[in-house]
Parts: C-alpha cells; structure tokens; sequence
C-alpha cells in the first residue's frame, strides 16, 4: 500500500482533531520502479467473470489494453506491461505516464481508436472513463479478449474489492490483490473507529477557482467517505455526480457551520491549471471565515491526484489521513 506523507498538521482545539492539507500518496508505481517488472504468473487460457457479468476466457496477454484510470496504479505496481492505454488519464505520480513504449490512447474525449489497431492486443481492460466507447474498441480489436470493468450496481466500496480481485485474477495477481484489500478493509475499520459522529462534516469540491458543494449521497469525492466512515452530514442537501461540484451558494455552505472539510482539489492534478488550490480558496474567503472547519483549520484536502486516480489505494490513503485527523 502506499504509504500517505502528512505536509500539514494543526490542531483543531476543543475537539482535538487534525487538520490535513495537500496529503499525497508515495508515487505510484515506486515498486515497479525500484525492481524489474514481472512477468504476469496466471497460466493462460484463463477464464473469469468479468464485471458486468460477462465470462470471458483469455487465451493470452503478450499485447495488453487497459483504459480503466482506476487500475493504472496497480498496473504499474504489479508489473503488467502495457502495449497501449490512454496515458493522459494516468497520474503525474504514475511512471507508465512517461513510458512512450505503451502507445497513448488519448483522453477518453477524444480516444485514438487507431492506436488500438496498431497495438494488436490479446486482452483489453476497459471501463470507466472509457466505458462508453465499449464497442468502438471491441471493433479495433474483434480478436481481443474484452474486460468490461462497467457494472453501476455495486456500491463504490463493493466495486472497489471485486474489481482489484478480478485484476488480480487477470493477471495471475490473486495475492498482491489480497494485500491491497485487506489495507483498505483495515483502514475503513480505523478511520470508523477514530470517527466521532458529533463531528459534522461537508464534502467540497474546489473548480476554476470556485468553492462548490459535493452532496454526501452522491457528490464527487466526498460521498463514499460519508457511507464507509458513517460521517454526520453538515448539510443534507441534492447534488450530483458532476466532478465540478453542485452549485449551492457559497452563504449556503457558510451557514452549515460544518466542524470538518473534505475537499476535493479537481485541478490539483493538472499541471496546466490555473487555479490557486483548494486550501487557499478556502481560507482566503471572507464568507467562511466564521465556519468552524476554516477557524479551527480542520480542513482534509485529498491527494492531488485524487481526481484521476480515484483507486483503491487512493480511498486507503484518504481514510488512513482521516483516522489521524479524527484520532489526535
């Protein structure tokens, strides 16, 4: 698991919490870099159950695609070659994101279906941002054994375990996959413990320079911490999924008079933004001065690259943040 580095640190007083701002994880992929990259242990043909419930026998992996942004990281740390993958989605952190050897598929705006041709894959993995071009990449690749990562049944916490087993399992990585679980397992059991649910708690998202609502139903971001740690909304308000944020007034958030901030910092991980970051925002602005999360600094702003990663070692690293914010 990577292990989160703390940059900011400050009491919060009366009710002895921390404030974190600006955490991040060690670099994705550091174990990739630091030894030779494995070769993949599962014995093909393999079969698995893919997850929108599709059987799919996989007869080789020597050309890979995986599309899915939320597997970078451990594609990278377990070792799996690429041939092809849209590299601008990937983390600045991820060091597949400079390997010119795996072709780049480009953003799933603007996705480079040629490039899958040309990468001639035995296996794709796609989903997420991706998954709406399912059948364009089935047509680059019709010989290709298709991965379909898609299944919006499940919660987030539900998908996140079934689909690093199922990588796992694509790849021969059942106990590297095992080793990931089980931190994020121990990590919502630490932070629900250190977690007192007198502490209301408001997710944001900062945007374009905006300070925006992240509702903790469905708010991007924020929400699953809500379900997982069982936190005490500040406001019970209709969002959405949007990754901007819900437009609620800024005097709206203010009068929430929330204990705690989780923030999610949208341009953190864009090396061409212009926006000043998420902490900043926050404490410069005249109308939440007066909130008990900006007086007593008990603001949690998420790893920069929270936003593309959006992993299982990412929850981890926010909910092993959370449990010292909550426990010191």
């Amino acid at each position: 698991m990577s292990v989160p580095r703390i940059t900011s640190v400050v009491a919060l007083g009366a009710a002895a919490l921390l404030a974190l701002a600006g955490c991040s994880s060690a670099p994705a992929g550091q174990e990739a870099k630091e030894k030779p990259a494995a070769a993949a242990k599962a014995q093909y043909p393999v079969t698995v159950t893919d997850m929108a419930g599709n059987e799919v026998t996989i007869e080789s992996a020597d050309s890979v695609v995986v599309t899915d942004n939320r597997l970078f990281r451990l594609v990278a740390d377990w070792g799996i070659d690429l041939s092809a993958a849209p590299r601008a989605l990937m983390s600045p952190e991820n060091p597949l994101k400079a390997d010119e050897s795996i072709l780049d598929l480009g953003t799933h705006a603007e996705p480079d279906f040629e490039k899958v041709v040309e990468a001639d894959p035995d296996l794709i993995v796609n989903g997420y941002r991706y998954g709406g071009h399912a059948e364009d990449m089935k047509k680059a690749a019709p010989d290709a054994a298709f991965i379909d990562m898609t299944n919006d049944e499940l919660s987030t916490d539900e998908y996140l375990v079934d689909s690093v087993e199922l990588l796992g399992e694509v790849f021969g990585k059942q106990d590297e996959a095992k080793a990931v679980i089980d931190d994020f397992h121990a990590a919502v059991a630490a932070a629900k413990d250190a977690y007192d649910p007198d502490t209301t708690v408001m997710g944001l998202v900062t945007s374009g320079n905006e300070i925006r609502y992240s509702s903790p139903k469905d708010g991007r971001g924020s929400s699953i911490f809500f379900d997982l740690v069982g936190l005490t909304p500040a406001l019970q308000s209709e969002g959405s999924t949007n990754d901007k944020g819900d437009d609620i007034s800024i005097e709206a958030i203010a009068q929430s008079d929330a204990d705690f901030f989780l923030v999610l910092d949208r341009e953190a991980a864009f090396a061409d933004s212009e926006s000043s970051p998420a902490l900043e925002l926050i404490n410069s602005s005249s109308a939440l001065a007066n909130v008990p999360a900006v007086k007593n600094k008990a603001i949690y702003v998420m790893p920069d690259d929270f936003y593309l990663t959006e992993d299982i070692v990412a929850y981890t690293t926010v909910l092993d943040s959370l449990t010292k914010a909550f426990s010191a």
